[in-house]
């Protein structure tokens, strides 16, 4: 089960300051970053020069509009972090997936890289070597319980390069998440609409073949 800001932040007051902690949160992009391609370059770039200097690891990956993020370090490195998580106006809805002490880092040699889990925009040669990813799709972390999530990053360590795209690429993907952001909670709607206009389409046709008198 997700855990909130309050919930996470107990859960770490039980784990010693110079412990390895994994950090695992799930978010949904907001719709006004939606029209910010270049915001997933900002995201990679701010977390690459962070973690660098503070020795957090993990990994990045974006898909259908839902951000997942994978952090291990020491817990009194990550544990600031934890509010500007939940701060972050790029995203929201962010929900705490997993936090535990670790033995050791499984992304001891990822500094930060950045995932993008949209199939559709991949390139041939990066299908067949992601496609054990398949399984993730359409991605949507923030449904995943702890079990998911951990199959999930355990699938991934095994890309040795990972999927992503050019920005043309991202912005067509903000493009079609900011359409199914504004059409999604209308389907019902659009379709009563749509089969109204066609059959209204169809009497003007029989009107117009039928013989006058």
């Amino acid at each position: 089960m997700p855990l909130n800001e309050h919930s996470t932040a107990t859960a770490l007051s039980k784990i010693e300051d110079n412990a390895l902690v994994r950090l695992v949160y799930a978010s949904s992009l907001t719709f006004k970053s939606r029209f910010k391609p270049a915001i997933f370059q900002t995201v990679e770039q701010d977390a690459r020069r962070y973690n660098q200097q503070h020795g957090i690891t993990g990994t990045l990956c974006y898909g259908n509009g839902q951000f997942l993020q994978c952090l291990e370090g020491q817990k009194k490195v990550l544990l600031p972090l934890l509010q500007e998580i939940f701060d972050d106006t790029r995203h929201k809805e962010a929900k705490i997936l997993i936090v535990q002490p670790i033995e050791q880092r499984e992304f001891s040699n990822w500094g930060m890289r950045l995932m993008f889990l949209e199939r559709w925009l991949w390139s041939p040669e990066t299908k067949k070597q992601a496609d054990t990813l398949s399984r993730f799709l359409p991605f949507k972390p923030s449904q995943w319980n702890k079990e998911e999530t951990e199959e999930f990053l355990h699938a991934i360590q095994k890309i040795q390069t990972p999927p992503h795209v050019q920005e043309s690429g991202i912005s067509l993907n903000a493009l079609g998440n900011m359409i199914q952001h504004v059409v999604g909670p209308h389907q019902a709607f659009i379709l009563v609409q749509s089969v109204l206009a066609i059959l209204t389409l169809v009497a003007i046709v029989l009107l117009f073949r039928l013989p006058f008198n």
